[in-house]
């Protein structure tokens, strides 16, 4: 050994064997104190209830769901403001400016003359029509 890797009075590679080692041991020694956290899972029953032995009855076919009435769309030329303010997005403010807009050709001229904002427009534009009498 040259005394270019003795610093110290230790060789190199000891010194940096000895700090890991005693890193090691101490992780050793303290992991009988220390409690790491476990993931319990909820314990089973060996054996079956009696309640998973009774018989079951037949499972019925699966009715399709009755279709909902299909909702009618609300005319913004006639609408009330209550019948205005019940869709979404659209509050006192906005259902008193379609009211006083009127009357509409179409339903996108909500948009085009600025009464709702486009985002408003794409959640109700289903739900409403603009009839012309």
């Amino acid at each position: 050994m040259t005394m270019r890797n003795r610093i110290g009075g230790l060789d190199r590679s000891v010194r940096l064997f000895l700090p890991s080692m005693a890193l090691l041991a101490l992780c050793v020694i303290a992991g009988a104190d220390i409690a790491t956290p476990s993931f319990a899972q909820a314990v089973q029953p060996s054996a079956p209830t009696k309640a998973a032995l009774a018989p079951t009855a037949k499972a019925e076919k699966a009715k399709p769901a009755a279709k909902a009435a299909p909702v009618q769309p609300i005319d913004i030329n006639t609408a009330s403001e209550q019948e205005l303010r019940a869709l979404k997005g659209v509050g006192d403010v906005r259902a008193a400016n379609i009211i006083k807009n009127r009357p509409y050709k179409g339903k996108d001229e909500l948009v085009q003359k600025n009464i709702i904002p486009p985002a408003v427009y794409a959640g109700i534009k289903d739900k409403i029509i603009a009839k012309q009498q």
